[in-house]
């Protein structure tokens, strides 16, 4: 599908709206009238992964059923070890599915689980990066067939050549770096991503451009300390936007990944519900664009947070 206009009205583009919106997992809707939260862990360094992960989902749970919330999201986002190791990451999802039903069932509450595999491939070295890319596909089969809702990456395919263009503030390197070298990888990427998704009847939901207009957003930070100005971190968030609208090309039917802060304009093209973060989540990027993000969203989720006591 390509997109050639806008399916969303400037009046119709708000929080909780969307003009697709989902319904999965146990009985959560996304889009239809009501921002739901979504939240994002990091199991704790050097603990057993799997009842890391146990323990992060029954305690999550818990603390939405003593705040009375009524429906949510998680997101578990694998590490590269998880994603390397494509049973363990089928072992993990299952696990939490079992979890989010148990919950579900005995309490009513309507759940979701998006499962995120990490991008492991090295660009500068090829053949390993074809292995790793073969890791990536059986992970996301893994997390596909034990009980994902949805599956996304934060994918990398340019990045080599966008990190080395952003520092120098080379425009026309990073318009190759997104507009070609990304958007070639993110048609291979999700063809197989919605291939996979659809052959178990769960969602492709997005991707995000978190390593390129993210990147160009912390080097421009805040009103000081910049490294590079402000208007070309807005130019290359704007440039990401069209790399990432790929995956819905491709079938991606979101909601689209969290940390991707051009899903306001991909939400404005494909009328699918997004999430979002910034601005007042508990954990996120710091950064002069919460309040655009929040306008628009249909999750609002958190930037990753490592499972310590605090």
């Amino acid at each position: 599908m390509r997109f050639t206009s806008l399916a969303l009205k400037p009046e119709e583009l708000t929080f909780g709206y969307a003009k697709y919106p989902l319904r999965y997992g146990k009985g959560l809707e996304v889009g239809a009238g009501r921002v739901m939260p979504e939240i994002k862990y990091f199991p704790k360094v050097g603990k057993n992964l799997k009842e890391e992960y146990r323990n992060i989902t029954e305690r999550v749970l818990m603390r939405a059923l003593d705040l009375g919330v009524e429906a949510l999201q998680l997101e578990t986002e694998f590490t590269h070890v998880e994603t390397g190791q494509p049973s363990l990451a089928g072992e993990i999802v299952s696990m939490q599915k079992s979890i989010v039903e148990q919950y579900a069932d005995e309490y009513g509450i309507r759940l979701g689980l998006r499962v995120t595999v990490a991008d492991i491939r090295d660009f500068r070295k090829p053949r390993h990066n074809e292995e790793a890319f073969s890791k990536m596909m059986e992970a996301f089969e893994e997390a596909a067939t034990n009980g994902a809702d949805v599956l996304s990456i934060e994918s990398e395919g340019g990045k080599e050549l966008f990190n080395y263009c952003i520092l120098r503030q080379d425009i026309e390197g990073i318009v190759a770096s997104l507009g070609l070298l990304a958007a070639l990888d993110m048609e291979k990427l999700w063809k197989e991503i919605v291939r996979i998704a659809t052959s178990k009847g769960i969602i492709p939901g997005g991707d995000t451009a978190c390593g390129f207009a993210n990147t160009a957003m912390v080097l421009a930070t805040g009103l000081y300390n910049r490294t590079i100005p402000h208007t070309l971190a807005a130019l290359v968030r704007c440039m990401s936007a069209s790399r990432s609208l790929i995956a819905y090309e491709m079938g991606a039917r979101g909601p689209g990944k969290d940390c991707a802060y051009e899903n306001v304009i991909i939400k404005a093209v494909t009328g699918y519900p997004m999430s979002m973060e910034g601005k007042s989540s508990a954990v996120a990027h710091s950064s002069l664009v919460g309040n655009i993000a929040a306008a628009a969203c249909d999750l609002w989720s958190n930037e990753q947070v490592e499972n310590v006591k605090l």
